[in-house]
């Protein structure tokens, strides 16, 4: 029984950390954990989530074994399809339509799946965007193509530096000075003519929409400190931003 506990285990963290890499709330994360773990017969369940770790604790059903681990989350990114297939897993395995074998299966080919869609599909709809976004909030048609290329470097410019800067926030504010200076370039030389529209379509790509999305709803579900942590990041991430449109602006201005 022992074994089949630690499988169990592992399986539940296994779920945990994907779905809390990728963006879901803790509130789901614990939900879905107590969830499984209840599915496989074993009793007083306890989780408890933040925004970088994962704490769960078991009991066999007839109160024999006592099994606590926990994992540590580092890197958190958006990718909501990872977070619905582990929910599907979470269903199926709740419903027995999956052995704990199978579920394990799933989870790490979920974990180890590529990227869903290539990098220069990603910037180029980054650009889409962000030349969106400068119309949106009051841009002229002649303010599509710059921001569009802006908001495109900005992209790129996060993910090449996420790959070589370990702190966090520096990536965010460097594409924030790349786009707002390419923004600044292009109506320079009359590709453009609204600068500040330009400038927010350059960086609507950067904004945290998912962390404080969850940081919301994390408060509301009643997760004060993960909601609280979640806040703080999209804060920070927001500031980091600020400060690069600053620098842009302050240096070519």
């Amino acid at each position: 029984m022992v074994k089949a506990a630690d499988e169990v285990m592992d399986i539940c963290l296994l779920a945990g950390e994907i779905m809390l890499t990728y963006g879901a709330e803790t509130y789901r994360v614990e939900e879905t954990l107590e969830r499984m773990a209840r599915a496989a017969d074993f009793t007083n369940v306890h989780c408890f989530t933040t925004t970088t770790g994962i704490f769960l604790s078991f009991e066999e059903k007839k109160g024999k074994e006592d099994l606590m681990q926990m994992v540590r989350i580092d890197d958190r990114v958006q990718d909501l399809n990872r977070v619905t297939e582990v929910n599907q897993v979470s269903r199926e395995f709740t419903a027995k339509e999956l052995s704990v074998e199978e579920a394990m299966e799933r989870l790490q080919n979920i974990y180890n799946a590529p990227v869903q869609y290539p990098l220069w599909m990603i910037h180029l709809a980054a650009g889409v965007s962000g030349g969106g976004f400068s119309y949106l909030f009051g841009g002229g048609l002649a303010d599509l193509i710059p921001a569009y290329i802006a908001a495109v470097v900005a992209s790129i410019v996060v993910v090449e530096f996420e790959r070589y800067f370990k702190v966090r926030f520096a990536s965010e504010l460097a594409a924030a000075f790349f786009g707002g200076s390419v923004s600044i370039l292009l109506v320079f030389i009359g590709l453009g003519a609204n600068l500040d529209q330009i400038i927010i379509g350059s960086i609507m790509p950067l904004v945290p929409g998912v962390p404080l999305t969850n940081a919301v709803r994390d408060l509301l579900s009643g997760d004060i400190l993960a909601g609280m942590a979640r806040g703080v990041e999209a804060l920070l991430t927001s500031l980091s931003i600020a400060s690069g449109i600053a620098m842009a602006i302050s240096l070519f201005l």
